[in-house]
């Protein structure tokens, strides 16, 4: 973990010699239930406190890029970046990618799992947004087919898989379950026997599960869980739990140096 600024950045090592980091809330100026590095332009926090947060995530991971963001919607789209945009004019989907040098692609979360791609050989990376509804809907294999299209290759990529709830905090009910059997059967093994009606999913290997089966051989998961971190990462549910009017987003970002 290195820091920067005192933002905690959190590295992967499939993805060694490529400028990246899963941030959570430290580092950050933001005050109150969103106390930290709260990231998300959506909150009710602050906007002057988020937009230092962004700068500080940024300038914690790749000193001197433009942090692109999404409006993310838990969608499976991708979309490729060439040049910065307006944060106001942010496109609505759930996953980014470039070969352009100079930009951070960053990913907002609070409990969904960030994914962050690269090919190093083609210069190419991806940042996807993988909520379950997103992961069930194929996010990570549309921003593996965007990246193939500015000249990465599937057995050249590396995938990483961030902070996000795990499997012991994240109840799910059985229709939530079925959901899932009934796009495949076989994802019945991603869950465990909770209460009467009720499973725990395990979401970090359901994604790990995608990127594999998209022909993806190196993989990280980094088994940090959001929700049970409660200095370290924002969570949504755990602020919904808790009843407070809101919760903070971290991000992860993914440069070309």
């Amino acid at each position: 973990m290195n820091d920067g600024a005192s933002v905690e950045t959190i590295q992967a090592r499939a993805l060694e010699g490529v400028a990246h980091g899963f941030l959570g809330r430290r580092g950050g100026v933001s005050q109150g239930v969103v106390e930290g590095l709260n990231v998300g332009i959506g909150t009710r926090d602050d906007p002057e406190a988020v937009a230092e947060n962004r700068r500080r995530a940024a300038d914690a991971v790749l000193p001197g890029t433009r942090l692109v963001t999404l409006y993310q919607v838990h969608s499976a789209d991708a979309v490729a970046v060439v040049e910065p945009w307006d944060d106001r004019l942010r496109p609505r989907a759930d996953a980014l990618v470039t070969a352009t040098p100079g930009l951070a692609l960053g990913i907002l979360t609070a409990d969904c799992a960030p994914v962050l791609f690269a090919d190093r050989e083609a210069g190419v990376i991806g940042a996807a947004h993988a909520g379950w509804k997103g992961a069930l809907g194929g996010v990570t294999d549309s921003t593996l087919s965007l990246m193939e299209t500015l000249g990465a290759r599937r057995d050249r990529v590396a995938a990483a898989i961030g902070p996000c709830i795990a499997r012991a905090s994240y109840e799910v009910d059985d229709g939530f379950l079925a959901r899932f059997a009934e796009a495949d059967p076989a994802n019945e093994r991603f869950f465990a026997a909770g209460k009467p009606g009720h499973h725990q999913f395990d979401l970090e290997a359901y994604v790990a599960h995608r990127l594999a089966a998209a022909g993806l051989t190196r993989i990280e998961m980094l088994g940090l869980d959001t929700y049970a971190a409660p200095a370290r990462f924002f969570s949504f549910r755990r602020a919904t739990h808790l009843g407070e009017p809101d919760y903070g987003r971290q991000i992860s970002i993914i440069g070309i140096n």
